[in-house]
């Protein structure tokens, strides 16, 4: 059992915890807690560490995630556990996982396996960790079947966001894109239709057909999409609202879309079949 917060290995993870740079250095994210750790596929697994009493109520699913994933699990007292963990109340379970590999565009413009027309979120100079891994969740619910962001946004691999994605990590495939004007140029020549959630919309979001292949574009919480990033959009569209309120939080404003173009495209299956 590691007992001391110099060891090296503890000073590394303390480091991963909070510096991006040395996560990207090493293509590696850290999740957290039980149910994270119930849903990582093995394959992903580099590291896993727990604490004694973590390991003796779960000794069989520790037991089973370490022999499917070829690792050795670490065991840390309690409080060299809580120096690596970013949360308050540690569960007692921590792994370092592979990023795998990062989709491409093409990938992400074709068809899902069940035939479904690409379902995109494209994501504009986001900022909060909470908003980003409330789409990807969100998102793996409404049938969503991609994620582009742009550099500046968020770190996907912040511990924040990975906790706050509840899994939905590991299955929504995702893209950093150098240049969006760039990727939303080729969605118009593979036939996707976009549109932006802006103030400027003069269509009500529940009277455009998702039903097709389409992205919907949101931006950063405070400014909202970049001049020429919207103007990239075949239409901005509006989310009507009352009272005096003028806008939603991102996260909101991204589900409410999501969940209305998987709703058209629930019915509209049942009408072809």
């Amino acid at each position: 059992m590691i007992t001391s917060t110099a060891n090296q290995k503890v000073k590394r993870l303390a480091v991963l915890q909070k510096k991006r740079r040395a996560r990207d250095e090493e293509g590696i994210f850290l999740t957290e807690g039980v149910r994270m750790f119930r849903e990582i596929p093995p394959g992903r697994i580099r590291e896993i560490c727990v604490t004694e009493e973590f390991l003796s109520r779960e000794r069989d699913l520790v037991e089973r995630k370490a022999g499917e994933a070829g690792v050795r699990p670490e065991v840390f007292s309690d409080h060299v556990f809580a120096y690596v963990s970013d949360t308050k109340t540690p569960q007692g379970v921590l792994c370092v996982a592979d990023r795998g590999r990062e989709a491409g565009p093409e990938e992400m413009f074709k068809a899902g396996p069940d035939g479904r027309a690409p379902l995109l979120m494209v994501l504009d100079g986001l900022q909060d960790p909470g908003n980003l891994g409330t789409i990807l969740r969100t998102g793996e619910g409404a049938g969503v079947t991609g994620v582009i962001l742009s550099r500046d946004c968020v770190d996907l691999y912040n511990p924040k966001t990975i906790r706050s994605t509840m899994g939905s990590i590991f299955r929504m495939p995702c893209l950093y894109a150098d240049d969006l004007t760039e990727v939303l140029a080729q969605m118009k020549e593979k036939g996707i239709r976009t549109y932006a959630a802006h103030l400027e919309g003069k269509t009500d979001y529940d009277r455009e057909d998702y039903t097709g292949g389409c992205a919907f574009l949101i931006g950063n919480e405070g400014n909202g999409l970049r001049r020429e990033v919207a103007d990239m959009a075949d239409t901005y569209i509006r989310i009507p609202m009352e009272g005096e309120v003028e806008s939603l939080n991102a996260a909101i404003a991204a589900t409410v879309l999501m969940f209305e173009a998987g709703r058209q495209r629930r019915l509209h299956h049942r009408k072809t079949v």
